[in-house]
């Protein structure tokens, strides 16, 4: 196991990049600490899946250090890395068997044939492959393949950190949460130091403990799933962190207000005068869930239009129209919400200032 430290790193395909839009990579500071459970979590193009190969040594990046446990391991090679890499489709050898398939990593590395017995069968049962060890990996369905693709990285012991890039991709949807809660349960038993690159948020919320969130390029924020989702550091964030994402409205302030399209809209006393100290485009941004939706105006209520219901069995998501803007807000199942016009108070305690996509603090 490994404490990973990146250290300024960029990456560009071209030879000469000359701008920043050459680069896949824009600078990267980040540290993964030993026995650690990650997620790279964002769009597909956003450099994921580039900053995974450097990590493991498949990519030299055009410039940065990537430092294990104090030492440079920038141009070492993945095997001198001693990590082990899952791919989106599992890389096996069809003709062994499980057993076999298990057992290559540590015959290379000149293991006695004991001890690879008792960690292969060690690494099938953590694994539920004890059933099926002696049948070849090319009649195994694409989760057991899956699973013995992880076994690989699994079955070496001194293995520095254990990355996976888009794991479940192929798995049928209703084996996907039985292997993210067999990769939970592997990491809280083993405390291996593990990455996982996916698109996917429910993926990358569940399986990790710490997510960082990339986008062109950039890591804008790492946090556990609660901060990312109540306390997002970019708009990006917001929007991509929740279903729907963060309702976002760009707005001016006024005193201890922010105004949208002529509605006014209370800020907390701390807010707004940082958003006064602030300069650029302001936006406020809010969950849906914390949106308050009431058929009458009562204190400090804006009226909108209600332009769509829909019902979601346990919630209902009511998408609004305030002036130009939509607003989405998740209304739960009871609460009378009719169409036409409505009225929407904004919780100061959930309401967020960003200016030009940061947020204020």
């Amino acid at each position: 196991m490994a404490r990973i430290e990146l250290h300024d790193i960029t990456h560009s395909y071209l030879r000469r990049p000359k701008k920043e839009s050459d680069y896949a990579l824009k600078g990267i500071d980040d540290t993964w600490e030993d026995g650690g459970a990650y997620a790279l979590l964002g769009p597909s193009g956003c450099g994921k899946t580039t900053l995974l190969n450097i990590i493991s040594g498949l990519l030299k990046p055009t410039s940065g250090r990537i430092l294990y446990d104090g030492k440079d391991v920038s141009v070492l090679t993945p095997e001198k890395r001693n990590i082990a890499q899952v791919f989106q489709f599992p890389v096996l050898y069809d003709t062994m068997t499980v057993f076999g398939n298990l057992a290559f990593p540590l015959q290379n590395r000149g293991v006695s044939n004991d001890d690879i017995r008792r960690r292969v069968h060690e690494v099938a049962e953590i694994l539920d492959l004890t059933g099926v060890i002696n049948k070849r990996a090319a009649g195994l369905t694409a989760d057991l393949k899956q699973k013995v693709s992880l076994g690989r990285g699994l079955v070496r012991a001194d293995v520095a950190a254990i990355l996976f890039d888009e794991p479940l991709t192929v798995i049928d949807p209703h084996l996907k949460w039985h292997l993210r809660r067999k990769l939970k349960e592997i990491h809280e038993q083993l405390k291996i130091t593990l990455i996982y690159v996916t698109h996917d948020q429910i993926e990358a919320l569940t399986f990790a403990d710490q997510v960082a969130i990339m986008v062109e390029g950039e890591i804008v924020q790492i946090g556990t799933p609660q901060d990312l989702f109540e306390n997002p550091a970019h708009t990006f964030v917001g929007y991509f962190i929740g279903s729907p994402g963060m309702n976002f409205l760009e707005c001016t302030l006024e005193g201890d207000t922010a105004r949208v399209d002529g509605a006014v809209i209370p800020l907390d006393e701390a807010t707004a005068a940082l958003g006064r100290e602030t300069k650029g485009r302001l936006e406020i941004g809010i969950r849906p869930m914390y949106l308050d939706v009431r058929s009458d105006p009562g204190e400090a209520g804006v009226e909108v239009t209600v332009q769509m219901i829909e019902d979601q069995g346990s919630y209902r998501i009511v998408t609004l129209m305030l002036g130009g803007h939509i607003l989405r807000a998740k209304v739960p199942e009871g609460k009378p919400v009719s169409e036409g016009t409505a009225w929407v108070h904004f919780p100061k305690q959930w309401i967020r200032l960003f200016a030009d996509g940061r947020v204020v603090t």
